[in-house]
């Protein structure tokens, strides 16, 4: 089966969809599926080229048995609607451009962004081939919940886009039950619908021992190491964080934030301003250092803005520091709270709540319970093995077919 793949996401980049689709990818390469992904030179978040790549016109490589083209597009950093949108509009011309010269059997488009959703549409509309559209956030809704833009014109033009989207994909993929419900109140069929949930590669995540030399270079011997490791977005509510931790200056509680985004040179005026010193602000690191990082967490804060969007959504960082065996703090109400309490893996705590937060804190740190969350995590991460949720994606797009 030749299967073209489009995301605007692809490591090097380390972030949650290009994490996903690169390691289902791999997966579908062993079955003996050939692989074509559609990409953008890497340059999330920050808008800059990583070393070793240029904005090209095309260009080709092969990444663990995946070819993977990378196409030209306006590149911005992931701050500012404008700027923002003009860099996904760029992609999907472009992915589109890029693939009508690639043969496969079948089509994949990832949302978001939205655009490559319209890119991969478009391109079954040429080919003939069918197409699946994969759901990993429900756009436009999520831009109105941010703030990013109010309810206008633009707005419910991108909701008929989506509607279409949604009407004429082969097969739906989205990563939460929710998802499905909410796509089903929008009158498309239930049987259309499939869920693929985010999972954890078992083979890198595994319980192991603090890095001690990290732990002196970054000056934390001896502190209770609470850790927030993602993008650091107007949907994350780090400020509600930023605020716990200046509660908590004269303990031996310190904040590990890992990541960048569009926030974050609010968050580091914030933290810089106020003094608040037990804070430490690192930048993204590589997947293959990031386990010697979550090594050093005692608690792993998983943080959303409150709003009932989010109720439907589920952190992919809740499967990766599962399966490390670090308990979790979580934030987010709705289906991913679910999971955790199923799994017996944290404590969740009302989001924007800090006296909740303050509570709960308080309760996970109990030696019992910890034991306890740490093993929870692991049955969770078991029963979330990236490499089997990768093999049930591709037996999905096999239906197609």
């Amino acid at each position: 089966m030749k299967i073209l793949f489009l995301t605007d996401n692809f490591p090097p980049e380390v972030n949650a969809p290009a994490t996903r689709t690169y390691e289902h990818c791999v997966e579908w390469v062993k079955q003996g599926a050939d692989v074509t992904v559609i990409t953008c030179a890497p340059n999330f978040p920050k808008g800059k080229v990583y070393v070793g790549y240029r904005n090209k016109i095309y260009q080709k490589e092969v990444v663990e048995g995946i070819k993977v083209i990378r196409v030209w597009t306006y590149i911005a950093a992931n701050k500012g609607f404008l700027k923002r949108t003009i860099d996904y509009i760029s992609f999907a011309v472009s992915s589109f451009i890029a693939g009508l010269f690639v043969r496969t059997d079948i089509i994949v488009a990832t949302s978001p962004q939205f655009f490559t959703a319209l890119s991969g549409r478009t391109l079954s509309f040429w080919t003939k081939a069918p197409w699946v559209m994969e759901v990993r956030d429900l756009w436009p809704e999520s831009i109105k919940t941010v703030g990013a833009m109010n309810d206008n014109l633009f707005i419910r033009y991108f909701e008929w886009q989506e509607k279409r989207c949604y009407k004429s994909a082969r097969k739906i993929i989205c990563v939460t039950d929710s998802f499905k419900k909410e796509i089903i109140k929008k009158g498309i069929a239930a049987d259309k619908i499939q869920v693929v949930k985010n999972g954890a590669n078992l083979v890198l995540y595994q319980p192991m021992e603090p890095d001690q030399a990290l732990i002196e270079s970054l000056n934390l011997k001896g502190k209770i190491i609470l850790g927030y490791v993602g993008t650091h977005g107007l949907a994350h509510k780090l400020d509600f964080l930023m605020e716990c931790a200046k509660k908590l200056k004269d303990t031996k509680y310190h904040f590990l934030f890992i990541g960048s985004g569009a926030e974050k040179e609010k968050l580091l005026k914030k933290k810089n301003l106020e003094n608040i010193t037990n804070v430490t602000m690192l930048d993204s690191v590589s997947k293959k250092e990031i386990k010697n990082y979550l090594s050093l967490l005692d608690i792993s804060l998983i943080n959303l803005k409150r709003d009932e969007l989010f109720k439907t959504v589920i952190p992919s960082k809740i499967f990766e520091n599962a399966a490390m065996g670090i308990p979790i703090l979580l934030g987010v109400d709705g289906e991913s709270r679910e999971i955790l309490e199923k799994y017996k893996a944290g404590l969740f705590y009302e989001p924007e709540n800090e006296a909740d937060f303050l509570n709960k804190l308080n309760a996970i740190m109990d030696p019992e319970k910890r034991d306890s969350f740490k093993r929870g995590g692991r049955r969770l991460a078991a029963d979330y093995d990236r490499k089997k949720l990768g093999l049930s994606m591709l037996s999905k797009l096999e239906e197609v077919l």
